[in-house]
């Protein structure tokens, strides 16, 4: 009876394991699959306010502090623009100050909590930037998908399309070189988006599904005037340009590509977020298989775009990257662009966190999206 019952024990007790563990993959997958539109990602740390002054911000001394560039810097109820370090300014040692621009709204005081976001501007193209726009909804598979369209003279449109930890906001970063090259454009909000159709399983497929909300938008700007469309997407939205390049009806109306930190292995962008999270590493494999089953992702090989665009890709494509991302694996795209140097070109942005390549280096890239950008008008 002893022996029966010590096994049973130990059934159990694996059993119990087993399905702990199984909770643990499940919660770790969470990371990726219900990342928030907006909200900032587990790889970006909350850094401390200790102070303003006139045109000053005093942060906690940390590497994502130091870096250089521009960045939004977002609180609770609160938004504000930060510039570059300002290393002539006195500070104690374990602090980092940095040029404040400006409060776009609310308050920051010492003691708050704060991070920082690519996004610069808050609102929409009219009262970030003074530029006409209008509010369209973009007919998609599950409902309509709020998008913004700044109108100009050429028939080339730029579709922007955001991803993880972001809003079609981001695409403001960029607005204003757009407009001043006379391209139309339309930035577009997909499903799990405030104001979009909620996705039927309610998890972030990181591009797999939601490229077809992208596929949308380029039938609406067909629809409405558009003779070619160049795609301009940043993380999973970079993955949805690539996917919609290869798999859409109407590809052969798309001009180019340009891809911000792409995603291009959602198993690696997932198990970098799960670790963000510090998840245990030996229950990383177990979020990747949790995120495969949950939401239908493909394994392997065939679960990677840099596959996709490395085999069928047939228009000319920019990818803006670098090294420091912890979120998208730089090599992937140093990969996909080694692959097809005639069609697809790498510029390489360092000391940049994910999806704020423009942030860290704007000069550099807006003369690379420039020249890029010319001969598909």
């Amino acid at each position: 009876m002893r022996t029966v019952t010590a096994a049973a024990t130990a059934v159990t007790t694996a059993l119990a394991t087993g399905a702990a563990s199984v909770a643990a993959g499940r919660l770790a997958s969470d990371a990726a699959l219900k990342a928030p539109a907006g909200r900032p990602l587990p790889t970006e740390p909350r850094l401390t306010v200790h102070g303003t002054a006139a045109g000053q911000i005093t942060l906690t001394r940390d590497p994502a502090a130091l870096r250089p560039g521009r960045y939004g810097l977002v609180g609770e109820g609160s938004h504000a623009v930060v510039g570059p370090v300002l290393d002539a300014a006195r500070h104690p040692a374990d602090t980092v100050v940095r040029r404040l621009e400006r409060v776009t709204h609310g308050t920051l005081r010492p003691g708050d909590r704060a991070w920082f976001t690519p996004n610069l501007h808050v609102g929409d193209p009219g009262t970030a930037l003074g530029l006409d726009h209008a509010d369209v909804d973009v007919p998609g598979e599950l409902g309509p998908l709020p998008a913004w369209f700044v109108p100009s003279s050429r028939d080339t449109w730029v579709i922007a399309v955001h991803g993880l930890g972001t809003t079609r906001e981001h695409a403001l970063n960029l607005m204003g070189l757009l407009h001043g090259l006379r391209l139309p454009v339309l930035a577009l909000s997909y499903r799990g988006d405030p104001g979009a159709p909620r996705p039927p399983d309610g998890l972030n497929h990181l591009g797999e599904s939601e490229w077809r909300d992208l596929d949308a938008a380029i039938r609406h700007a067909l629809r409405y005037g558009a003779r070619r469309i160049v795609l301009l997407g940043w993380s999973t939205g970079a993955t949805m340009a690539l996917r919609a390049a290869v798999h859409s009806g109407v590809r052969d109306r798309i001009a180019g590509l340009v891809l911000d930190s792409p995603v291009l292995s959602w198993e690696d962008t997932l198990r970098s977020l799960a670790a963000a999270r510090h998840t245990p590493g030996v229950l990383l494999p177990l979020a990747v298989r949790a995120a495969r089953g949950r939401a239908g992702l493909r394994a392997g090989r065939a679960g990677r775009a840099v596959d996709a665009g490395r085999d069928h890709l047939a228009v000319p494509a920019l990818i803006i990257h670098g090294p420091d991302d912890t979120v998208a694996p730089w090599h992937l795209s140093r990969r996909l662009a080694a692959a097809r140097p005639r069609l697809i070109s790498l510029c390489t942005v360092a000391r940049a966190p994910h999806a704020a390549m423009w942030n860290a280096a704007p000069d550099l890239y807006e003369e690379t999206l420039r020249r890029f950008l010319t001969p598909l008008m």
